[in-house]
């Protein structure tokens, strides 16, 4: 953590998952006159963030840009080497780096000391949990309204996101935020939605090897890893979900290219940190990454075919391959 002081920022640019909403909201609780922009990992490495991304910027929950100010992150695969720290520290910019369970959390306390985050303080064990694989099967199963609250959370609903930065920056507290009536119409339509992906997921999953494939792409349906190992079970330690579109295009949030994500089955005793996923991860994609149990990619030439039969072979030889240092 920067010893030097909170960085003067106008500009939030966060990952639009529940993670990155909280650790926007939080900024922004210190200085509520930024500008919030909700982007994507993928986003931020092929340069379509290059023109927002200024000195003034400060970056949560993605992958380091050398054009910010001020850089906030705890995943692995996206730690800058000392070599870009020295020099982005050497201008003048600072950057934050920890492995906390999520980047919401090293926010919160980096901010905490200079404003009131009293209404955080109840949702942060669970944004936690929900971007470290802490949720518990029993949570999942119950599928209580802030599992739900956390699936309404889109690029594709970037309006409906900005209001909920607004409300937690104003001090709002998630129970309040949960009987606002745009959220309420969402939760609705997520408790349904949840009905037919897995049925979807059902029907589109095979087990190989004791890693779960789920293809998902071209069904305009997307799952995180939590739903694809609870429909699996004790019969994989991991997932690969494969999603997006074949003529998808990483600026169009509603038609995403076509991409993969890999999941350790964190419902299993000792299920998380036995393989590096990110490995995997980053076998063909120079830009993929995230954590070792959690992580994701783009798909690359020669094609999903080709791709995932290499991450097979890879998985065979997951003890070796696959070792976490």
């Amino acid at each position: 953590m920067s010893s030097r002081g909170i960085p003067e920022f106008d500009t939030i640019v966060a990952d639009s998952d529940f993670d990155g909403l909280c650790g926007a909201a939080i900024l922004k609780r210190y200085n509520p006159s930024a500008k919030v922009i909700f982007s994507h990992a993928a986003m931020i490495r092929s340069g379509n963030m290059d023109e927002v991304i200024d000195f003034d910027t400060v970056i949560v929950d993605l992958p380091f840009h050398q054009n910010c100010g001020w850089y906030l992150d705890h995943h692995q695969t996206n730690k800058p080497s000392a070599s870009v720290l020295t020099a982005f520290e050497h201008r003048g910019g600072v950057i934050d780096w920890q492995p906390t369970p999520s980047a919401a959390r090293l926010v919160y306390e980096i901010i905490n000391p200079y404003s009131d985050l009293s209404n955080f303080l109840e949702i942060m064990p669970f944004v936690d949990a929900l971007d470290s694989g802490g949720i518990t099967i029993e949570e999942f199963r119950k599928d209580g309204e802030l599992m739900q609250f956390s699936r309404t959370l889109s690029r594709t609903d970037v309006e409906y996101m900005l209001e909920i930065v607004e409300l937690l920056s104003g001090g709002w507290t998630m129970e309040r935020i949960l009987q606002h009536p745009e959220v309420k119409i969402r939760l609705e339509f997520q408790r349904n939605n949840r009905l037919e992906l897995f049925d979807i997921v059902n029907q589109n999953t095979q087990v190989i090897d004791r890693l779960a494939i789920c293809h998902l792409e071209d069904t305009g349906f997307f799952s995180n890893g939590y739903l694809v190992t609870a429909t699996v079970g004790e019969t994989a330690d991991a997932c690969c979900i494969i999603h997006g579109y074949t003529d998808g295009r990483v600026d169009d949030p509603n038609r995403p290219p076509l991409s993969a994500s890999f999941y350790a089955n964190s419902f299993l005793e000792d299920g998380q940190g036995r393989f590096d996923l990110s490995r995997m991860a980053t076998r063909f994609d120079p830009q993929g990454g995230g954590h070792v149990n959690a992580c994701g990619c783009r798909i690359q030439e020669p094609g999903l075919s080709h791709n995932l039969n290499e991450w097979l072979d890879m998985w065979k030889h997951r003890e070796t391959e696959l070792a976490v240092d």
